[in-house]
């Protein structure tokens, strides 16, 4: 068959939801396979279904293909993702009980599956699970809403095909839902949105769909109406198919299909219409369809959908409410038909051999080996390391190798995970997230099966903004706590862990006080070791504001060879918006000093940078020119030059206007109306700027720019002056300089200290 005809065949069935019929009857697999729809790459079948396949042109593992999701579920914190999961996974046979996130029967939501999250009811930890919605197998990644465990959504939708959007329908568009929506733009994500929580009082979807339209400038239009709201919400009308649907049974299990009602035609007609031309906007086939005033038939409004939502032009909207069990089933027949299967999106491998050259993957079984670790835990089964297999075949005792460190090492085990329960598999292919076990690497290495040195783009890692020194309460417990440590770092990104070199405390850092206060309560339960933990302290940054030059000689004469490293050159800011903190340019014309020397000469730089004169911070988006300098050909040394960098560095760091930069937030408050001149009255208080004022019902809803280190304790106070009605969220924006009297008492601070110790 000719490759466009296949091409085209490959679209037609992966642009339908419904299956093409087989001419002949499909081949029988083993449970776990059947789960999986896979047969073994290298003798899959028998070789007259192989040879059909050939014949036919489509490869065995084409149907499989088809029939996989891989989404991921994000939101603004208390949005109801976990209980939207807990539904999903009830409906498609995985569980047989649903239970509330606050598990008050003691149970707790199944994607929460540390004690900690069922405890606290939010969700921590991304978990992965898989299931069956009527033969399609759909991965599902539960995410958190809370910015403090923002790598865990990065990452998450850094391997993911397609995402639901989920916004609740009293709280709107808030701060966290916006954060996440730019998260799935980075990565390229198609999605859906679900506005959740329709049965809850001031519930207005349209309200939520014009605001995610001006706030995430999303081109979204709804494809379902609801009928009835608040108390009185029973089912929800299907534009497309223009059917309505009620949801009857305990848990909403039995879905009754009815025409629309009659007193609902005109609306329905009035919002299929207003999709018709939203979505013709953005498609081709259907905009012929709609200016030549033709009908158009539910198949070929799905289709032009389908094409729009890969193609992230167009945002189709679902509604419901999960905890009421209405409307999540026709949110998975949404994903079935709307989002992509991994052969419809388009992934890229940079080659190494090629320098870094950009290869883009088939997604197929029919490649090498391309897999991605995009998460690593530490479970009751050893190191679980996640992968997301983007092309090839990966079987349980082959040998993969790590092209960022070019070891080889064999797969064991190998599982898939719903939430902290694992079942082994044999083998899995393309498109599949998948556990392996033993396997020592970090998160974002990516594996191959040696013929091809690929590696996938990295996740994007924010920088920590907060900082605790931590130390064990008992000696003797010293080795589980860096054990611990050292964990919690290779597992999360965004935790680091330092050593102070002043004082000798270790200083663990990370995205805000709830993420650092976590990581406390995990070694203690997790390790039974008890930490005692300093006061949280901010990541201040310093910086240069002006050039200031530097001519340096660095002699000593002790007997026997001495140290001579002569350095002149200038220190200079870098300009703003500047992708790198540091750079170093070798200036010199000729050789003043021997080339192999200004390695040691950048590394004493560098070094000194570490730690600035004014706080001892480090020092960022600074450059250093080497212009001239001198060398001795008994005495000049690695050793002597590095110390001639360190100790020009210190002595013209004063003279180029160094002040501190500190962490600005994003905060975004609601509270009741009554209360925003207090409130507004206490970000001024706390050196904040307003930056915006809007009204939603009764609530006022304030964003500000405040500085980190004012936010200590916020919520207590915003609790007692809204008589615990406010609410907040915060975010890292940008590091910015102190005025001069917060950098006097800082620098004052910081002196005293010193002359304590």
């Amino acid at each position: 068959m000719a490759r466009s005809s296949k091409t085209r065949l490959l679209y037609t069935l992966c642009s339908s939801t419904k299956t093409a019929p087989s001419p002949s009857p499909p081949p029988r697999w083993s449970p776990t396979t059947a789960l999986l729809l896979l047969r073994p790459f290298s003798a899959g079948g028998s070789s007259a279904a192989r040879a059909k396949d050939e014949k036919d042109g489509a490869p065995w593992w084409k149907e499989s293909m088809e029939r996989l999701r891989n989404i991921g579920i994000s939101a603004h914190i208390d949005s109801g993702k976990t209980t939207l999961t807990e539904r999903v996974l009830f409906y498609t046979g995985r569980i047989h009980e649903i239970h509330e996130v606050r598990g008050k029967d003691g149970v707790g939501a199944k994607m929460d599956s540390m004690d900690l999250e069922r405890e606290k009811g939010i969700t921590i930890q991304s978990a992965a699970t898989y299931c069956t919605w009527k033969d399609y197998q759909v991965n599902i990644i539960d995410t958190p809403g809370h910015v403090d465990f923002t790598i865990e959504v990065e990452r998450a939708l850094r391997v993911l095909d397609g995402a639901i959007l989920v916004l609740c329908s009293v709280g709107g568009v808030q701060s966290q839902s916006i954060t996440v929506d730019r998260q799935m733009r980075r990565y390229e994500v198609p999605r859906l949105a679900f506005i959740n929580k329709l049965d809850r009082m001031g519930a207005d979807p349209w309200k939520v769909l014009n605001q995610a339209r001006s706030k995430l400038r999303h081109n979204a239009a709804a494809v379902q109406v609801p009928i009835g709201m608040e108390d009185d919400f029973q089912g929800l009308v299907d534009i497309v198919q223009s059917k309505s649907y009620y949801f009857h049974g305990s848990s909403g299990e039995k879905i009754l299909t009815e025409e629309v009602p009659p007193n609902m035609e005109a609306l329905v007609a009035e919002k299929r219409r207003e999709l018709i031309e939203v979505v013709s906007e953005v498609d081709d086939r259907l905009a012929e369809l709609f200016l030549a005033d033709e009908p158009i038939t539910s198949a070929e409004l799905e289709g032009a959908i389908r094409r729009a939502t890969i193609a992230r032009k167009f945002i189709p909207v679902f509604m419901g409410s999960a905890f009421k069990n209405k409307g999540v089933q026709p949110l998975l027949d949404g994903v079935l038909s709307y989002l992509p299967c991994p052969t419809e999106v388009s992934n890229y491998a940079l080659d190494q051999n090629s320098n870094e050259e950009k290869v883009m993957l088939s997604g197929t079984p029919a490649g090498p080996l391309v897999a991605l670790a995009f998460k690593l835990e530490e479970g009751r089964f050893g190191q679980l390391t996640y992968l997301r297999i983007y092309e090839g075949v990966i079987r349980r005792g082959d040998s993969i190798i790590n092209v960022n460190t070019g070891k080889k090492v064999k797969i064991p085990r190998l599982g898939r995970m719903h939430s902290n329960e694992m079942e082994e598999i044999q083998e899995a292919h393309a498109g599949q997230i998948v556990a392996v076990f033993g396997v020592d690497c970090a998160s974002g290495d990516t594996f191959t099966d040696g013929s091809v040195r690929y590696t996938m783009t990295s996740m994007n890692v924010p920088e920590p903004v907060m900082s605790l020194a931590v130390s064990p309460v008992s000696k003797d417990s010293g080795g589980q706590f860096s054990k611990a440590l050292n964990r919690f770092q290779r597992e999360d990104p965004t935790f680091r862990v330092g050593l102070d070199a002043e004082s000798g405390q270790t200083i663990i850092s990370g995205m805000g006080e709830l993420h650092l206060d976590i990581y406390v309560e995990r070694i203690r339960r997790e390790y039974k070791v008890d930490a005692t933990v300093g006061k949280p302290r901010v990541n201040f940054r310093e910086t240069v504001t002006q050039r200031a030059e530097f001519d340096y000689l660095h002699k000593k004469q002790t007997g026997g060879q001495g140290q001579y490293g002569r350095v002149t050159g200038y220190i200079e800011p870098l300009p703003h918006g500047s992708s790198t903190k540091f750079e170093f340019e070798n200036m010199i014309v000729g050789q003043a000093i021997p080339s192999n020397f200004i390695p040691a000469i950048e590394k004493g730089f560098k070094e000194a940078a570490n730690s600035g004169s004014l706080i001892g911070h480090p020092v960022e988006n600074i450059r250093v020119a080497l212009t001239d300098g001198a060398s001795h050909a008994v005495d000049s040394s690695e050793l002597a030059f590095k110390l001639a960098s360190i100790y020009a560095f210190r002595k013209c760091y004063p003279e180029a206007r160094p002040v501190i930069l500190e962490p600005i937030m994003l905060v975004e408050l609601k509270a009741p109306t009554e209360f925003q001149g207090t409130v507004t009255g206490d970000i001024n208080k706390r050196k904040g700027v307003i930056v915006g004022n809007d009204q939603d019902g009764d609530d006022s809803v304030i964003t500000a720019h405040v500085p980190l280190n004012n936010m200590f304790g916020y919520s207590t106070s915003l609790r007692s002056m809204t008589q615990g009605k406010g609410e907040f969220t915060m975010e890292y924006k940008e590091h910015l300089p102190v005025s001069q009297d917060v950098q006097m008492q800082l620098v004052n601070n910081h002196k005293a200290s010193k002359a304590a110790e």
